[in-house]
């Protein structure tokens, strides 16, 4: 291996690594961060996927397809077998926040060919002309009969279908119980108390408007997609009083999670799936008060670059042998029941995926209003200057 550069350690090199496999961060970041792009050749062969097939041996489709997507939510070794069968590479560019992929598409040539939106935003992008209605007929791996309505009625705007459903999951937040003396949280209440006494310093939250104004809204029992100014007066306040004891805000918290500098974050599903099956000692927690119940979905922007691969890639993972290899590496749980006839029960089972009803009601889906709700945006934006 070429000598790393002397700005980056051994260690921060290995958590950087870890990212690029679980698809937090893109090819071209990690090769920047490390210095390693004059040596990308060679380490093609060690790490999956990290060089792409040359533009000769691309097939019908071209020679890659770019996602935009969320960190830790794929399987990497998916994308190796979809570039082998298709020879397009899969480009991955991660994103925080279902507000950077709007500005981002609605700022025109982000050379996206399918992007991951969550259910709340589809009608926007569907009214503002971003999304295109999906072509069933290039996609013989969608069967709409085999997934719960509740996880994929968000995917039609006015009869047409525009995004099918990727998988779905909750937002907690995750706590290493090794600095709580094994006590377990269960409220958004506990999580912001703790954050400005013996956890100072120790605590992330989302860069994301919805779930960090969403769940600071949840402390004072309001609604989770409350536009109320007065409501959201008081989520501030909180906010702004929290924010000298936050370690960082950000929405890819795995990696402080991992190494210790951060003992609890804001956190989804899966993450917290992936952290607890490595670090028991890391829970997830459903707050009681509620908190948010979501699904995600795959689209294809209007002017796709790479149409014809954006929906190979799409109708790739929505095989459902892919996509149980996709839940079991990522931990969301899918609503595809022919996917979920192939994973295991002890899946199937598992707390996390899937809380109990009682925690489960209070849930609340997001709604349309609080994408472009100016006054959340305004908040979020003092929030991060303060």
């Amino acid at each position: 291996m070429t000598k790393q550069p002397d700005h980056i350690s051994k260690k921060q090199f290995m958590e950087e690594l870890q990212r690029y496999r679980k698809g937090s961060v893109t090819r071209r970041h990690f090769l920047n961060v490390t210095g390693l792009g004059a040596a990308s050749a060679v380490l093609g062969a060690a790490v999956p996927g990290l060089r792409p097939r040359p533009a000769f041996a691309a097939g019908e489709i071209g020679d890659r397809v770019v996602l935009a997507t969320w960190p830790n939510y794929h399987d990497p070794e998916n994308f190796d077998a979809f570039t082998e069968a298709t020879g397009a590479h899969v480009q991955v560019n991660v994103f925080g926040s279902n507000e950077e992929m709007l500005a981002k598409l609605q700022a025109g040539a982000t050379g996206w060919d399918v992007f991951v939106p969550t259910n709340y935003t589809i009608t926007t992008y569907v009214g503002e002309d971003l999304i295109e209605p999906l072509d069933t007929a290039l996609l013989p791996n969608y069967d709409p009969n085999a997934y719960d309505p509740r996880f994929a009625e968000a995917g039609s705007v006015d009869g047409k279908l525009y995004a099918v459903p990727k998988d779905w999951g909750t937002t907690g937040f995750v706590v290493n119980t090794d600095h709580t003396g094994g006590k377990t949280l269960d409220s958004w209440k506990g999580f912001f108390d703790i954050t400005r006494d013996t956890f100072s310093g120790r605590t992330m939250v989302h860069d994301y408007q919805l779930t960090t104004i969403g769940n600071a809204l949840k402390y004072f029992d309001y609604s989770f997609n409350s536009v109320d100014p007065a409501e959201l007066a008081d989520a501030e306040k909180l906010l702004i009083e929290c924010k000298p004891h936050l370690f960082a805000i950000s929405s890819d918290y795995q990696p402080s999670m991992r190494n210790g500098d951060a003992w609890m974050s804001m956190a989804w599903t899966g993450d917290g799936k992936q952290l607890n099956a490595d670090i028991p000692a890391i829970i997830y927690v459903l707050g009681k008060e509620g908190g948010e119940i979501w699904s995600d979905y795959y689209a294809v922007p209007k002017g796709a670059p790479h149409r014809a691969a954006a929906y190979a890639l799409i109708n790739f993972l929505l095989d459902p042998k892919v996509n149980a290899k996709e839940v079991l590496a990522h931990g969301y749980p899918s609503a595809d029941a022919h996917t979920n006839a192939l994973l295991p029960e002890s899946l199937l089972n598992d707390p996390i995926l899937y809380p109990a009803q009682e925690l489960l009601s209070p849930l609340e889906f997001g709604a349309a209003v609080t994408l472009t709700d100016p006054n959340r945006a305004e908040l979020m934006a003092r929030f991060k200057s303060a």
